[in-house]
């Protein structure tokens, strides 16, 4: 009989009430089940969430879903990413207070997460601007320093003298502040440092024990950390101010020691300031550096400039060979030593200096097959290819550039005038910021005693409520009484530290708060964290590749701080598994006015023709590139309107079945609708037999018709879990897809009373497995399901069902039939045939019996259930 179809509207509210009034997903230490840890890297409260948020959840949603059936004791928390600049710009463009702005988006996103119906523990709910939170956070950093792994010194930052801030390199365009468009400075401030550089070589060891993490976010933290070997020595000065003999360099191309040109320092190099004491034209042209891009991007790509002190270095391998000595705009103090050996024919970089300021270029080596100098591209092959070096200490000679390098380090160890050295390209890294909205930094300044960390007791230092941004700056430095403050050592008057933290901090440690976010006193419970209870590492961690390098590294680095000050016992890694998902895009169009949201639009096809219209007056529309959905382009689809029309289940289900996780999903409305049909028709199929198969016993078959179903449904049950367990949501889709293709007929003659009692037991069970596959994608759907068959309980409470291996086993095998060597068709023959049949099976073959034209094969090779090759 006909029934209703799936009603989300009902539904998906009514089922998510009795989850929570269950208390279904809220996660108890003391469990004794396995733990299982899965965690979504949390949001910033901007105020609405988007589909990459529906992606990245859902994903996590189901793997939660489907461990806690399969008997695991499931952390899946749900946290505020909530410190941040968006905040302050809020802030002062609606004269509204930070903390109003982001407790009201906070409200707003946790309500439309809920509506997808995520299995998220909302008891352990935290928000790194609660006090409750930075609290911690700022003890850590006071144990942090008394470990030696905080340091305040100075450093170059981005200054927008307008805003009266420092700025990230991305906030620099083109040399200007990103809101008010004025120059930025590069001024010395004195900052607070994390010592991440102390662990630079652990964290490197550290990823190769990371076995599920993807490759490509290994490699990229690897160039990060950048680990490199090289020559460190010293240059001779001649004409150098009184105090500078020696110029310190480290070059990590040792075999190019032959072919230098030049020597460039930074313009922070001491030897340049030095220099500037006396002569204005070096002040001149230091300030035009410092007004220039910060970043690495623009340095590599700005003009390089360069400004001839007059003084010479003299080459370590003979004092007689002697070098111009620039200061150079591409030369950064916080790598190496600050000075460079300029090798113009193998560093694009010191070419183009070269050719600007008519200096030699020497070729160190050639390529194999050719005597061609450098012109305008510099040759620079990879350390493992092979060229004939032409400048070299002794004979030419041809050798991979590994090789030269090693002998080259060896050599001129021996001759005395350098060392190996390992450097590291990781900086440490600058907390400070010059922000009301953050964690405040614990510290208070006093003339007397210098900077002097708040008692333990008087934590946390709370931010002021009453700030005002009608100041460019920090409004904490305009405060009238908040950074006042007696010194906690003399009593005297002192000052509050008014910098805040960066707010990569605040998100570096919120996976070990999650195990137990009601401790008070300390920032985590050592036998909940870690150790053979602890839930740490977090067993499955998701979110996007943006995130790949910064946020977690820095995890990695926090993890392993807390090791070091005792808010960890054992783990050093935090993450076990690491899964970076695809984005969520979407077609752009473009109309008379501008860019113009999907919703706008009213797509037609004409003879495979594409076209567009608005949808409010048809005017004609154009459409764009498929590109992530932005803001700024218009091409975003709203969660909510998703939901409202199709229900959260279709959402869900679009967002696994589309393509594979890594990848970006198109977001389209007919994939859409396609979710949405298959929700409906598994509503049908089941609603319609439901009747039928209330009271009948579940009960495999092993022969007939009502064999095949058991047969399928079970291979889908074992696919389906193998596929969830290695993230593989597309194809247990796929599988679902081929199950519910095969129930049609089965389900459709039980609902017309035409199916035997086999039958019956057969696909009562394949039902049941058909909910529980659905139940982690579709978990509204798989209630109604549930309840429709007359189950008791919830489905999100049962265990995942045990498949029976004798009925996912195939009683028939297909081998690769070659003849000659070469695959010419395929036999299907049973699994436990003797070699005797089988090679009879293939010469029986019509395309081998073609092949041998009558005669006999002069050999028949079989290999049990995997090829047969005939050698006629």
């Amino acid at each position: 009989m006909a029934t209703e179809r799936y009603n989300p509207r009902t539904a998906e509210p009514k089922w998510r009430k009795a989850w929570d009034d269950a208390k279904l997903f809220e996660t108890k230490n003391d469990d004794p089940r396995p733990k299982y840890y899965v965690l979504e890297m949390f949001p910033y409260p901007s105020g609405r969430i988007h589909m990459g948020h529906v992606r990245n959840y859902t994903m996590g949603d189901v793997v939660a879903r489907w461990r806690r059936a399969m008997g695991f004791n499931v952390l899946h928390p749900m946290g505020w990413d909530a410190f941040g600049l968006p905040a302050e710009n809020a802030a002062r463009d609606n004269k509204v207070n930070p903390r109003t702005w982001t407790y009201a988006n906070i409200e707003t996103m946790k309500g439309q997460l809920k509506t997808m119906g995520l299995s998220l523990d909302w008891a352990r709910e935290i928000a790194t601007c609660d006090p409750s939170y930075y609290k911690h956070q700022q003890k850590m950093f006071l144990d942090f320093w008394k470990a030696g792994l905080v340091e305040r010194k100075s450093a170059k930052v981005n200054w927008d003298p307008v805003d009266m801030t420092v700025l990230a390199n991305e906030q620099v365009i083109d040399g200007k502040g990103w809101r008010s468009g004025a120059d930025v400075e590069l001024r010395d401030l004195t900052q607070w440092f994390f010592k991440i550089t102390s662990m630079s070589q652990d964290l490197l060891d550290g990823l190769e024990t990371l076995d599920r993490w993807p490759e490509k976010v290994k490699l990229m933290q690897s160039n990060w950390i950048g680990r490199s070997e090289g020559l460190a020595f010293e240059f001779g000065l001649v004409g150098a101010p009184e105090g500078f003999d020696k110029l310190p360099v480290f070059t990590t191309r040792a075999d190019t020691m032959y072919g230098p040109t030049f020597a460039a320092v930074s313009p922070d190099h001491p030897l340049a300031k030095k220099l500037a004491e006396t002569n204005p034209d070096v002040v001149a042209f230091i300030d035009k550096c410092h007004h220039m891009g910060t970043s690495q991007a623009e340095i590599d790509t700005a003009e390089k400039l360069g400004f001839d002190t007059g003084i010479k270095v003299t080459h370590p391998a003979d004092p007689n060979w002697t070098l111009p000595l620039y200061i150079a705009n591409f030369v950064l103090m916080d790598y190496g030593t600050g000075a460079i050996i300029g090798c113009p024919a193998h560093d694009q970089r010191d070419l183009d200096f070269a050719r600007k300021y008519g200096l030699p270029v020497i070729d160190v080596f050639l390529p194999l097959d050719s005597d061609e100098r450098v012109g305008d591209v510099a040759f620079v092959p990879a350390k493992t290819d092979t060229v004939r070096y032409v400048q070299w200490a002794g004979e030419p000679t041809v050798q991979t550039c590994q090789q030269a390098m090693d002998a080259s380090l060896t050599m001129f160890e021996q001759a005395g005038w350098g060392q190996r050295k390992v450097q590291f390209r990781l900086r440490d890294w600058l907390i400070s910021r010059q922000r009301y909205w953050g964690c405040p930094i614990p510290v208070i300044h006093c003339d007397d005693c210098g900077a002097v960390p708040v008692p333990d007791d008087q934590l946390p230092v709370l931010l002021p409520d009453d700030v005002s941004f009608d100041k460019p700056g920090n409004p904490l430095d305009h405060h009238p009484t908040w950074k006042h403050a007696n010194c906690p050592k003399c009593g005297k008057a002192a000052r509050r530290d008014t910098d805040t933290m960066d707010t990569f901090v605040d998100s570096s440690w919120y996976f070990a708060r999650f195990t137990d976010p009601w401790n008070e006193t300390q920032p985590t419970t050592l036998k909940d964290v870690d150790g053979p209870k602890g839930w740490l590492p977090v067993n499955q961690y998701i979110g996007g590749i943006e995130h790949a390098i910064l946020h977690l590294l820095y995890s990695r680095f926090f993890a392993r701080a807390m090791k070091a000050t005792g808010h960890l016992t054992t783990v050093e890694e935090p993450f076990e598994g690491l899964f970076t998902q695809g984005m969520v895009v979407h077609e752009t169009y473009k109309g008379p006015h501008g860019w113009v949201t999907p919703a706008e639009v009213k797509i037609s096809e004409v003879d495979g023709k594409r076209s567009a219209v608005l949808a409010s007056d048809g005017s004609p529309i154009e459409i764009g590139s498929i590109e992530k959905m932005s803001k700024s382009k218009k091409n975003v689809v709203d969660p909510d309107d998703i939901i409202a029309s199709y229900g959260a289940d279709t959402a869900r289900f679009f967002m696994l079945s589309d393509s594979p996780p890594e990848r970006d999903v198109i977001w389209t409305e007919a994939g859409v609708e396609g979710a949405h049909r298959f929700v409906q028709r598994v509503w049908r199929l089941v609603s319609e037999a439901a009747p039928s198969l209330s009271g009948v016993a579940a009960k495999a078959a092993t022969e007939g018709a009502a064999g095949e179903v058991s047969k399928i449904a079970h291979k889908t049950l074992k696919a389906v879990g193998e596929e969830i367990g290695r993230l593989g949501f597309n194809k247990a889709v796929a599988r679902l897809y081929e199950l519910t293709n095969t129930l049609q007929t089965p389900l459709a003659d039980i609902a017309a009373g035409k199916a035997d009692a086999a039958m019956g037991g057969a696909a009562r069970q394949a039902v049941e497995f058909l909910i529980a596959m659905i139940a982690p994608m579709t978990p509204h759907l798989a209630e109604e399901c549930w309840q429709a068959i007359g189950c008791d309980g919830m489905a999100a409470e049962q265990s995942w069902p045990a498949y029976d291996p004798a009925l996912v086993v195939d009683n028939e095998v297909v081998m690769p039939v070659q003849i000659n060597g070469k695959k010419r068709g395929d036999l299907t023959i049973a699994r436990d045939a003797d070699q005797a049949a089988v090679e009879q099976a293939a010469l029986a073959l019509d395309f081998v019996q073609k092949a041998l034209e009558g005669k006999a094969p002069r050999k028949v090779i079989v290999v049990p259930q995997r090829i047969v090759n005939v050698v006629a």
